[in-house]
C-alpha cells in the first residue's frame, strides 16, 4: 500500500465521484474528501464512502474456484483454473464453431479491459457473439443520439452547465436515489432562479425537489412528449429560425405530434392538460433549457422513439447544440460509457466504430495486425445472447456483470445459463452468476488497478491503483493474456494483450484515432495533470518519420461541449425523428390489472453483487419491498410490512408491502438489487426495442396478492 493518500475515483455509477483513498490502522483503507474534483466537489454517497469496505479480502475471492467431480466449487491454481477455461472455450469452438462461445462483459469494466475483451473476442475466439450489461443502460438514448445528432456521449456538455440554465425536464430519473451528488446541481438550478420539471411515475425524492411534477402511466413516455411538442406547435412556440437553419426532417415530426393533441394525451398519460401547458410555457419560457432522460423512457420497448420525441422538443423549441441547452442522457453505470465506446458492444469497434464499415474494419484491423476480413460481423445483443446459451453457444466467458439478477425473465435467463456446456466468471465476489460457473477466476477491482474510465459527461478519468490486491488476486489483463497464450499460442496472440494498463490504453488511443469517440489525444499524463480530458481529443497531426503518437502542433483540449458549430451528421444538421406513440408490449388486462416499474435505492447498486456486502449498507436497504398505493393495498388487506406477492407472466416475487401515496394506484414498484424470492427482474418483460434491443424493464402487466404469512 502507498503511505499517502491516492486521488481516484469512486466505482459505482457513471458521475465517477472523485475521492482519496487513504492508509488506515489494522491495513483497512479510508476513503476521504476530494475537494479538487468538479464534479461532486467532495461530496460521495454512502456507496461511495463505504467502497473501500469491498477490498476486504473477507468479503471477496482470492483464490480461483473450479466445479469439482461431486458439483461442489473447490479451490484451485491459476494454471489449472485457466487451462480449464482454455479447454472449455477451445472445445465448444471445435465441436461448435467460433459463434459457438460467447462473451458477455459489463459497464463496470475500465475502458482497458472493455477493449481488450472486444480484441479478445475478436481476434482470439473468433466470435461475433459478444454484448455486455451497458446495453441494459442507456442504448436507447445513444441510438436516439445517433439518429438526430450523428453522435452519442451521455451528456454533450458538464454537469457545470445545469445550473446555469433556465429550466431542465428530467425524464425518468431519481438522481436523489441514484447518484445523489448530482442532486446539488438541480438544488443550484432552483438557487439561481431556474426551473426543474420531473417527470415520473412515482413522488421521489427527486420529485420533491421539483417545481412541476407530472406522473404518467408507466410507458407513456412517447406520447408526453408529442403532446408537448403539440402544445409548442399550437402556441407558436417553434424557434423557426433555428429549425430551418440546424435541422432537417421537421415537416414529418411536426405532422406526427399534431396527431397527438392534449386531450388526448392526457387519456393515454394520465397527466392533465393544464399540467402540459404548465410544462410548456416553464420550459419555453427562459432563453435556455435542457432535456435529461435516464432509464425511464430508455429501458422500454419504444425507448429510442420515446428519447426522439424528448430531442424533438428540445429541436423544435431551439434547445440543442446552443450554450446552456441541450438533450442529455443521466448514464447509470459507471464506465456504461466508455464501455461500449470501445468495443465491448455487438455492432461496435473501437472509437464508436461501426463494425459493418469496412474502412472501420480496415483501421482497427491494422491496428491488431490482423486480416479485416478475418473480425466476424455483428452478433446478438445482451439479452438475445443471454436468451441463446445452451442452445447456439454453448460457452460463455463473463466479466463484470450478475446476470442472473440484472436480466429481464431472470428465471428464463438463469436457466438459460445452467444449461450451457461451460461457464467462466470473472470477478470480485462469488455472485449469483458466478456461483453457477465452472471456472470462477478472483480479479482486482477499481483501487486495486490503475485504469481509466469515461464518466456521463464524457469526461475521460483515471483511477489510479492504490492498494496492493490481496495474493492469489489477478487482474483481467493479466486473465485476458494468459487466455490468449493458450489459444492462440501458434500465431504468438498473447503478444497483443498486455497486462500494463497504460499499454493497452495507448493502443486504444490508436484504434480509437479519427473515430467519432477518439481518444487519441488523451494520455495518461495529461489525464493525472488535468482531471479528466472531455472525447473528442484528436492527436495533433504526427511530424514526418515521428513515431505513433508524436505530434507537431499543442495538444487538443478535449471537447466538453459539443454541437455548438455543427452537428456530427454529414450536413451538420440535427434530425428530427417522425415517431408516434404506441402501447407498451405489456398492457394490463383483467388477470394483470396493474403496471410493474423498477429502479434503485440510494443504499444498493445495480444487482448489489458487491453492495449487499457492506454492513451499512445492508442496515440501510436489508431487502426488497413492494411499494403500493394506499387505495390498492386497502382492496388486497395488506398492512405495512406485510408480504404480497407480484405476479407477472414470467413468475412471482414476494416482497414486503410498502404503502405510500407517493406512487399512482394502478402502478406497482420494486427496486431489483436482490435475488431470491424479492427478485424483480423475475417478473419484468423481455420485448426488446428493435432498434437498441433495450428490453422493456419499465412497464409490464402484474397482478398482486396478499400472502398468508
Amino acid at each position: 500500500m502507498q503511505n499517502s493518500a491516492t486521488p481516484t475515483h469512486c466505482p459505482y455509477c457513471a458521475l465517477q465521484c472523485g475521492m482519496n483513498l487513504t492508509p488506515a490502522a489494522g491495513g483497512t483503507v479510508e476513503v476521504t474528501e476530494r475537494a479538487d474534483f468538479p464534479v461532486n466537489r467532495g461530496a460521495l454517497c454512502g456507496k461511495g464512502r463505504t467502497a473501500a469496505a469491498v477490498l476486504s479480502s473477507r468479503l471477496r475471492l482470492t483464490s480461483p474456484l473450479v466445479r469439482s467431480g461431486d458439483g461442489t466449487l473447490v479451490p484451485a491454481s491459476w494454471d489449472e483454473a485457466l487451462d480449464r477455461v482454455a479447454a472449455g472455450l477451445a472445445g465448444a469452438r471445435a465441436g461448435h464453431g467460433p459463434d459457438a462461445v460467447g462473451v458477455f462483459g459489463g459497464g463496470g469494466l475500465t475502458n482497458e479491459k472493455a477493449y481488450a475483451l472486444g480484441k479478445f473476442a475478436r481476434v482470439v475466439l473468433g466470435t461475433s457473439q459478444i454484448d455486455y450489461n451497458g446495453r441494459f443502460c442507456m442504448s436507447s438514448a445513444a441510438a436516439a443520439g445517433m439518429r438526430a445528432f450523428g453522435l452519442d456521449r451521455g451528456l454533450p456538455f458538464p454537469l457545470e452547465d445545469v445550473p446555469r440554465t433556465g429550466c431542465v425536464i428530467l425524464v425518468g430519473s431519481n438522481p436523489a436515489e441514484t447518484m445523489p451528488p448530482a442532486l446539488r446541481y438541480f438544488s443550484e438550478l432552483r438557487a439561481n432562479g431556474g426551473t426543474l420539471i420531473v417527470v415520473d411515475p412515482r413522488r421521489t425524492r427527486t420529485a420533491d425537489q421539483a417545481d412541476l411534477h407530472l406522473a404518467p402511466r408507466p410507458g407513456t413516455d412517447l406520447a408526453l412528449a408529442l403532446g408537448l411538442l403539440h402544445l409548442v406547435v399550437a402556441e407558436g412556440r417553434v424557434d423557426e429560425e433555428y429549425v430551418r437553419e440546424r435541422t432537417s426532417g421537421w415537416e414529418e415530426a411536426r405532422a406526427a405530434a399534431m396527431a397527438h393533441w392534449p386531450e388526448y394525451v392526457e387519456r393515454i398519460t394520465g397527466v392533465s392538460v393544464p399540467q402540459l401547458r404548465e410544462a410548456v410555457r416553464m420550459f419555453c419560457a427562459p432563453e435556455a433549457a435542457m432535456v435529461l432522460t435516464a432509464r425511464g423512457p430508455e429501458q422500454q420497448s419504444k425507448g429510442t422513439d420515446t428519447v426522439g420525441a424528448w430531442i424533438n422538443l428540445c429541436l423544435a423549441t431551439g434547445r440543442a447544440g446552443r450554450p446552456l441547452s441541450g438533450y442529455g442522457c443521466l448514464t447509470g453505470q459507471g464506465n456504461g460509457q466508455g464501455g461500449r465506446e470501445h468495443g465491448q458492444k455487438a455492432d461496435q469497434l473501437p472509437g464508436y466504430r461501426k463494425l459493418t464499415d469496412p474502412a472501420a474494419r480496415r483501421h482497427v484491423a491494422e491496428v491488431w495486425g490482423v486480416d479485416p476480413d478475418s473480425l466476424p460481423g455483428p452478433g446478438r445483443s445482451a439479452y438475445e445472447l443471454l436468451d441463446a446459451l445452451g442452445t447456439d453457444i454453448r460457452a460463455l466467458l463473463l466479466m463484470g456483470s450478475n446476470p442472473v439478477v440484472s436480466a429481464p425473465r431472470a428465471a428464463h435467463v438463469e436457466e438459460r445459463i445452467r444449461s450451457l456446456d461451460f461457464l467462466a466468471v470473472c470477478d470480485v465476489v462469488l455472485s449469483e452468476t458466478a456461483a453457477l460457473a465452472d471456472v470462477v477466476l478472483p480479479v482486482t477491482q477499481w483501487a486495486e488497478e490503475t485504469g481509466t474510465t469515461t464518466s456521463l459527461e464524457g469526461r475521460v478519468l483515471l483511477r489510479r491503483r492504490a492498494v496492493t490486491p490481496p495474493e492469489g488476486v489477478r487482474s483481467d489483463l493479466q486473465v485476458l493474456h494468459g487466455l490468449a497464450a493458450r489459444l492462440g499460442a501458434d500465431r504468438g496472440l498473447e503478444k497483443g494483450f498486455p497486462t500494463d494498463p497504460e499499454a493497452v490504453f495507448e493502443e486504444l488511443r490508436r484504434a480509437s484515432a479519427g473515430g467519432l469517440a477518439d481518444y487519441s489525444g488523451i494520455t495518461y499524463r495529461r489525464l493525472a495533470e488535468e482531471n479528466g480530458v472531455f472525447w473528442p481529443c484528436p492527436a495533433p497531426a504526427a511530424a514526418d518519420g515521428a513515431a505513433p503518437g508524436a505530434a507537431d502542433g499543442a495538444a487538443h483540449p478535449g471537447t466538453p461541449r459539443l454541437f455548438l458549430d455543427r452537428f456530427a451528421t454529414e450536413d451538420g444538421r440535427a434530425r428530427f425523428a417522425p415517431v408516434a406513440h404506441r402501447a407498451a408490449a405489456e398492457e394490463p388486462d383483467e388477470e394483470y390489472p396493474l403496471l410493474l416499474t423498477t429502479g434503485r435505492v440510494v443504499a444498493q447498486y445495480q444487482s448489489g453483487a458487491q453492495t449487499r456486502r457492506v454492513a451499512e449498507l445492508n442496515a440501510a436497504a436489508p431487502g426488497p419491498f413492494v411499494e403500493l398505493h394506499p387505495r390498492l393495498a386497502a382492496r388486497l388487506g395488506a398492512a405495512e410490512g406485510d408480504p404480497v406477492a407480484v405476479v407477472s407472466r414470467r413468475g412471482r416475487a414476494v416482497a414486503p408491502a410498502r404503502i405510500t401515496a407517493a406512487i399512482r394506484p394502478d402502478t406497482v414498484f420494486m427496486p431489483f438489487h436482490w435475488p431470491g424470492e424479492g427478485r424483480a427482474n423475475t417478473l419484468t418483460n423481455p420485448a426488446l426495442d428493435p432498434t437498441s434491443r433495450m428490453p422493456e424493464f419499465k412497464a409490464c402487466a402484474v397482478r398482486v396478492e396478499a400472502v398468508e404469512s
